[in-house]
């Protein structure tokens, strides 16, 4: 299953993209409810983000409008970091690039978390938010690029539309005479996307419930968690290529 966080020269399966589903999609679930329930605000959230904006600037509102904006802007900029790492991670040939990302996110969650566990005050909260604005774009990209976009894992507005493309697709196909293997993949695909939207949003229920009852502790486990994870994918790769006397990783 670790093998999901590695992206080989071969094609991905179905049961490598469910895995990774679950394990990106739920996660990030978690966060985004943890946080809302920390902060009061959704950090992944884009479509609202964006939307609110206008209404802000109706407001005249700077405060808010510019707060607004500097969340967007983190998600964008914690993709784009995704984005540069990949890049340099393949012309490397490091095949744990993707188990690294998560790795670093993990740790920067977790020493986010400690922080505020001791220290936590209205003054710094929406830094901390802009803070897990990146951290949210960057777990999307690096889901979203290892699955050659197939799991987006915040992305549940796309990943609905993904779904509803595949259902659509997979009704056509079922009312021709030959179905052939396109009725496959596109159940297939679809059961993906599902598979998605359902771990995003029992993580979100899990990350709302896990909050209320641990506070600022669970969100260091979610961070530890991550950084296990991405430890054992990293380690279970090195072995793996030492074992096969193939060049290190």
């Amino acid at each position: 299953m670790l093998q999901m966080l590695i992206k080989r020269k071969k094609g991905r399966t179905h049961n490598e993209d469910r895995n990774l589903a679950l394990l990106l999609a739920t996660t990030a679930g978690i966060l985004n409810a943890m946080a809302l329930g920390a902060f009061g605000i959704f950090p992944s959230h884009m479509s609202g983000n964006t939307s609110q904006i206008s209404s802000e600037v109706t407001n005249s509102d700077l405060s808010d409008l510019s707060f607004l904006a500097a969340i967007i802007l983190a998600f964008v900029v914690g993709s784009m970091a995704s984005r540069m790492l990949v890049i340099s991670g393949v012309r490397n040939n490091i095949r744990t690039i993707f188990s690294i990302i998560l790795l670093l996110e993990g740790i920067a969650l977790a020493i986010m978390s400690l922080f505020e566990k001791f220290y936590y005050s209205h003054a710094n909260n929406r830094e901390v938010i802009v803070f897990l604005g990146f951290l949210m774009g960057l777990h999307n990209s690096t889901s979203t690029q290892l699955s050659n976009g197939r799991v987006r894992s915040t992305h549940i507005t796309g990943t609905l539309t993904d779904a509803g493309i595949a259902l659509g697709s997979l009704l056509c196909v079922s009312l021709r005479r030959d179905p052939s293997r396109d009725l496959k993949a596109h159940s297939n695909q679809l059961f993906t996307h599902l598979v998605t939207i359902v771990s995003f949003l029992g993580g979100g229920i899990c990350g709302l419930l896990l909050f209320k009852i641990f506070g600022f502790n669970s969100m260091i486990a979610m961070g530890v968690f991550l950084t296990l994870v991405a430890v054992l994918s990293i380690t279970a790769t090195v072995y793996q290529v030492r074992r096969r006397g193939l060049s290190t990783c």
